[in-house]
């Protein structure tokens, strides 16, 4: 096995005195871990850095073997996370639900769209929407996605307004009005990028997100929550 991709770094282990284990998520071949043997040194510390892109060489001699790494910084996109305590908590949370969540060369499709759009505009205002949208967009790649196509109740596409924490589906205005303290708000900044949502809108989607991540997928396969993800909706500003 050979090929050459691009990727974000998400996770780096250390190998004895100069080699690393490192995990990238790749453009063609989503997340990858390999062995880049004898790449530390105080010149190359400013890249390996949690979300840095690198241009990526892999060889393995079986394809069921750890494959070596070749690599090569590509841009130090982690510097844009680095003079911000939220982008920084952000960017830490993303490396650890995708280490954790996503199976090993398993292409991303059109994920990696969203992964690289929350990255590398992190210095734009958006950046946190961004991250919401990936969140989201991770759901259902992981097969525990929404269904925000039309009301569970009343089967109108017209009005919809909230977000049943019981199914998952979408509830119209009318229907959740009653209810609407125990539901979320429906996303439409995520369905439709024009719309910008309020404060209230974004902390809503990233506990809704959370919620589903954890129930969906953690709690269903006996893993543990991140804990640098569990707070997040609180640096919402």
């Amino acid at each position: 096995m050979i090929f050459t991709d691009e990727g974000y770094i998400i996770n780096i282990r250390k190998h004895g005195e100069k080699s690393l284990i490192l995990t990238l998520l790749t453009r063609e071949h989503g997340k990858l871990t390999g062995y880049a043997k004898g790449v530390l040194s105080k010149k190359n510390l400013s890249t390996f850095q949690l979300g840095n892109l690198l241009k990526v060489e892999a060889y393995a001699r079986v394809d069921e073997n750890m494959p070596s790494l070749k690599l090569e910084l590509i841009s130090p996109t982690a510097v844009g996370f680095l003079s911000d305590a939220g982008k920084l908590q952000t960017l830490s949370s993303f490396c650890a639900l995708c280490n954790i969540c996503m199976p090993e060369q398993q292409p991303l499709e059109n994920l990696y769209l969203c992964v690289d759009k929350f990255i590398k505009q992190v210095d734009e205002d958006v950046w946190l929407v961004n991250y919401s949208c990936f969140e989201f967009y991770l759901l259902e790649f992981l097969g525990v996605g929404l269904d925000l196509s039309s009301c569970s109740a009343t089967g109108t596409t017209q009005n919809l307004a909230y977000i049943s924490p019981k199914s998952g589906k979408a509830v119209c205005q009318d229907a959740g009005e009653p209810y609407k303290s125990r539901l979320y708000l429906y996303p439409h900044f995520i369905i439709n990028p024009r719309i910008t949502p309020t404060v209230e809108e974004l902390k809503d989607a990233l506990k809704m997100t959370e919620f589903f991540l954890n129930k969906n997928f953690f709690a269903a396969n006996g893993l543990k929550f991140p804990q640098c993800r569990a707070m997040l909706a609180s640096i919402v500003k």
